[in-house]
């Protein structure tokens, strides 16, 4: 069976799987139905290496749907948990770029905010101070590039909170491009937003090697086309420079 849609590999080995998430796809399966990440890669798993039965592929962490970029998955359970444990305790690093309407004031800066989640709704409410119920999120942006009214920007997240950067940024007046939910443009194909998972890295979970996977968004799909290859990369590099401090 061939995958639909192709999902680029950044790395593998007998413990990791480290690939590409194309936009508009679960993380993992939803009330959609829609093929996911976990169902995609595990079929592919059982085709390349032909194994029978059920193979074991761990979901260490999300992205959201209509985002895209590096993500991570465990292919044993042992791996699965250490992963996991790294994720809790914040020893996972994660690094975005995005696209951003206006100009974000001021050009770099930390943002605190609470946020509440309306499950019926799937969004959540950046709130400014504590709330019942509502969880602390905390983010750090750097403004890269500046074209046709979008800003891009170097994201790091200090916290990971459910729709954490595309609620934060829009709380500021700065809603990601192509993100309608949170006041953002539509975008031109109906089902991404301009946030990219830029990199993960983390402690190989039996070699213990720090290992960082890398990717950038399509050079020619909007809106990342406003910007040159080597422009998307420095910010990247930024966002990632901010995360090991």
């Amino acid at each position: 069976m061939t995958m639909r849609p192709e999902i680029p590999i950044l790395y593998e080995d007998n413990h990791l799987l480290a690939v590409v998430k194309p936009p508009g796809i679960p993380s993992q399966g939803d009330d959609s139905g829609d093929p996911d990440m976990l169902t995609l890669l595990r079929e592919d798993l059982k085709r390349r290496y032909n194994k029978p039965g059920n193979v074991y592929l761990g979901l260490v962490h999300r992205l959201d749907r209509p985002a895209g970029g590096a993500m991570l998955f465990a292919k044993t359970s042992k791996a699965a948990s250490r992963l996991s444990d790294a994720v809790r305790t914040r020893a996972f690093g994660k690094s975005y770029i995005a696209v951003v309407h206006g100009s974000p004031k001021p050009a770099s800066a930390r943002l605190t905010h609470y946020l509440l989640k309306d499950a019926a709704r799937n969004r959540v409410t950046a709130l400014p101070g504590p709330a019942p119920g509502a969880k602390e999120a905390v983010l750090t942006y750097r403004t890269a590039g500046q074209a046709n009214g979008l800003t891009l920007v170097a994201v790091t997240l200090h916290t990971g909170r459910p729709h954490q950067i595309r609620a934060q940024m829009a709380a500021i007046g700065c809603p990601l491009a192509g993100d309608v939910k949170y006041g953002g443009s539509k975008p031109e194909d109906g089902r991404t937003i301009a946030l990219w998972s830029a990199m993960v890295a983390v402690a190989h979970p039996v070699t213990k090697q720090w290992m960082t996977f890398r990717s950038l968004p399509p050079a020619h799909a909007a809106p990342w086309r406003l910007w040159p290859e080597e422009q998307l990369a420095a910010a990247a590099a930024m966002a990632e420079t901010d995360a090991a401090e």
